[in-house]
């Protein structure tokens, strides 16, 4: 299944710059119902968006960053080291793409994490730490009018301030989510050599195909 294109993106940005967020906080195992990838938003850092969730008498925590008015519409993470380590569960990934988010700018990510980032059109930006904390204070002073911009095409992000940061992202995976693949779609794009492959493999040892 195609996911949204990212070729360039200007939003708000959100810091959370404890290190080693880990997939559990950011989707409950207990947050995991659903047999479809819409609404998962919802559950988003349930454990920390949530006071008494599940009960009756279950409301926002209004210390949470997420749920601050200033925040609201917030589609960038500013995250600390190591974000998304943990577990393997790509339905972290799927929340933070329903809720809306397109970039996380983090110092370092976990490896499956990271790759379930790119697999799901969510940008994984690699940030020196001091960076990310210059951004974030940036940020801080006016968060619906400090926004951050990102050019996917020129691995360049732009802060607050006007200064432009540079990144890397392997070429590969810049391809897959500026034109909004997933492996399926990688895939289908060799179909012809695959076919191609196929007809040889047959007429060459056709004494294996079944009658």
């Amino acid at each position: 299944m195609s996911r949204r294109k990212f070729a360039t993106h200007t939003g708000i940005a959100v810091p959370m710059l404890q290190p080693n967020i880990d997939t559990d906080a950011i989707m409950p195992s207990r947050e995991m119902k659903r047999v479809t990838r819409t609404g998962l938003g919802d559950g988003l850092f349930a454990g920390w968006r949530y006071l008494d969730r599940g009960t009756v008498t279950e409301r926002e925590n209004p210390e949470f960053i997420l749920n601050q008015t200033d925040y609201q519409g917030a589609s960038i993470i500013l995250a600390g080291a190591n974000m998304g380590c943990g577990s393997s569960r790509e339905f972290a990934v799927w929340a933070l793409a329903d809720y809306g988010i397109r970039a996380i700018i983090a110092p370092s990510f976990g490896a499956i994490f990271r790759t379930n980032c790119i697999r799901n059109g969510v940008l994984p930006i690699g940030l020196d730490e001091k960076l990310v904390s210059r951004l974030a204070d940036q940020v801080k002073t006016d968060p619906q009018r400090n926004s951050i911009s990102i050019d996917l095409v020129k691995k360049q992000l732009a802060g607050p301030d006007g200064e432009q940061y540079s990144f890397d992202l392997d070429p590969a995976d810049q391809q897959m989510l500026l034109e909004g693949l997933d492996l399926i779609d990688v895939t289908m794009q060799s179909i012809a050599d695959i076919e191609s492959y196929e007809t040889l493999h047959r007429s060459r040892r056709s004494w294996m195909q079944l009658s």
